[in-house]
Formats: structure tokens, C-alpha cells, sequence
């Protein structure tokens, strides 16, 4: 949908056929299954992935505010801090982005996963469990996030913002790769990301009105997820800086031990398509403060 409000398909010289996941391992799943050539995820779901062999590689990234990656509880808990959080039930998606972000926050806060009870849960189920008082935290990411503060009655405990790294990448199934058509089409829409992802930030309210209408989410729900994440992301190169962030990020999964073994993350990125792009710590853009 952004490649097209952004005028990116006027022009295309390829065929696309578009799938919809609700979070990055779903779609990493048909990644590695041959079903999907390239989608775009958060910067943990890749790190599951490849901890067991999928036949995928990192070939893009962006930088982005992490206001959207967020723990929240309802508005009348009791919890303050993340420390508070001992003893309680949080509902995640295993393997997503919210994951990491709700492991490093519990970590900061002197926790771990094992003081906690966690709640394996798509995006959906986990509204409904939140909404409905069975658990007491969701860690999720925009627009979701977005979504529980409009409708769910939700505040926010704690963001991501300056603790997980703010990564997300493109991943393309290997046999893509391989294939020389494929990968000359992949190259150009990567390169058509970039352009939708300039337009986005320009354009919020605009896209916001087409992310709503696609989504059937409400447009204020959209718009506030593109001011606080969605559109402050800027291309970057997947370098030697993206692949040490990452790979801490497989050192701390494998030490819990939430994935079978640590491995060299940088073997699963595939960087001919860095081009010039800016190195991986290039600031996100920003709209100022989301309400």
C-alpha cells in the first residue's frame, strides 16, 4: 500500500504479489518456506530465524524511533515502574521486535524473563487478553501500540526509545537472491522502499488516510502510529555497527537460551545493496512528540 500511495508502482517493470502477516516470524516462516521472496520485519525476528537455518538474508534496513515498541499496562494498574512488573503476566509475540524490547526493559530493571509470566500471543489474541484484564502488561509495537492507548484504555509503561536499537531490515528468501531476475527486481524495490519511506515522512496525513483505509484501522490510530514510528524511518546500511547491535541481540536470546545456540548473525546479511546509503546510526527523523 505505501509503495502505491507513494507512486511507487506507476512504473513498475515486475509483477508483485502481496502477502499479509501479523508480525515478522509468521512471515519469515514463509520466507524460508519459499512462499514469500522478501518482506519486511523488525530487528528480532531475523535473529530467530536464522537461529534455526532458515534460508534467508538481510539485504536492507531502516533506522526508527522506538516510541512505538512499547509495555503497556490498562490506565488503572497499579504499576509504575518496570521493576513492578515482577510477578505479573505480559503477553508478547515470541520472536517479534516487542520481545527483545520487553527482555532489555526487564533487564534494565533488574529482571528477567524467568520473573515474569509470559504470554505467547499474536497481536490480536493479546488485545483481546489485555482488554480483557488476563494479563496485566502487552509488549507490543505500532501500530498496535497506537491502537491500545485510542481504544483499549492503555498508558504506557515503558518504549524502546534508548533501549533496543531501533532496526528494522528487509529479508529475502536466498533462492530470490539466487535467481538473477529476482534479485535485480528485489534491488529496485528495495530502492522503491526508500523512495516511499522519504514520501511517508512528508506526507503523514496522507498516508495515514490510505494505511486506515487498507487496514481498517481509525485514521487518528494511524496517524499517531506514523508520528510516533511508522514514518521517522530513514534508510540505512546494513553495517558492521547494524550486525553488532543485532548480534547482541542473538547473545542475549541464546543466554536465556530462548534460541538453541548463538551463531554470527553477520552471516545471514547479504550487503550488495547498501549502495551509499548512511551508516546504520544515522538519527531517525522525527515529528516532535506523539500525543
Amino acid at each position: 500500500a505505501v509503495l502505491r500511495a507513494a507512486g511507487e508502482l506507476d512504473d513498475l517493470p515486475y509483477r508483485i504479489e502481496w502477502s499479509t502477516f501479523t508480525s515478522g516470524p509468521p512471515l519469515l516462516e514463509a520466507v524460508n518456506a519459499g512462499a514469500v521472496d522478501v518482506g519486511g520485519v523488525g530487528n528480532t525476528p531475523p535473529v530467530f530465524a536464522a537461529a534455526a537455518d532458515s534460508k534467508i538474508k538481510v539485504i536492507a534496513g531502516t533506522h526508527s524511533r522506538s516510541d512505538g515498541e512499547a509495555i503497556l499496562v490498562k490506565k488503572d494498574s497499579p504499576l509504575r515502574r518496570p521493576a513492578e512488573l515482577k510477578g505479573r503476566s505480559i503477553a508478547v509475540a515470541q520472536g517479534s521486535s516487542a520481545h527483545y524490547q520487553l527482555v532489555a526493559s526487564l533487564k534494565r530493571a533488574g529482571l528477567s524473563p524467568e520473573d515474569v509470566t509470559l504470554n505467547y500471543l499474536q497481536p490480536a489474541d493479546a488485545l483481546a487478553a489485555f482488554t480483557r484484564g488476563k494479563v496485566d502488561a502487552w509488549a507490543v509495537w505500532d501500530p498496535y501500540t497506537s491502537q491500545a492507548l485510542d481504544q483499549a484504555g492503555a498508558r504506557v509503561l515503558t518504549t524502546g526509545q534508548g533501549v533496543v536499537n531501533g532496526l528494522g531490515f528487509q529479508i529475502a528468501a536466498t533462492a530470490a537472491l539466487a535467481d538473477q531476475a529476482k534479485s535485480g527486481a528485489l534491488k529496485d524495490y528495495t530502492e522503491r522502499l526508500r523512495r516511499a519511506q522519504d514520501w511517508v515522512f512528508g506526507h503523514p496525513d496522507a498516508w495515514a488516510r490510505v494505511w486506515s483505509k487498507e487496514t481498517g484501522l481509525p485514521r487518528k490510530v494511524a496517524l499517531d502510529a506514523v508520528r510516533r514510528s511508522r514514518g521517522t524511518a530513514v534508510a540505512v546500511a546494513v553495517d558492521k555497527a547494524a550486525i553488532a547491535s543485532e548480534q547482541q541481540i542473538v547473545d542475549t536470546f541464546a543466554a536465556l537460551r530462548l534460541i538453541p545456540r548463538s551463531f554470527d548473525f553477520g552471516s545471514f546479511v547479504d550487503p550488495r545493496f547498501n549502495g551509499g546509503l548512511p551508516p546504520s546510526g544515522t538519527a531517525p527523523r522525527t515529528y516532535g512528540k506523539a500525543d
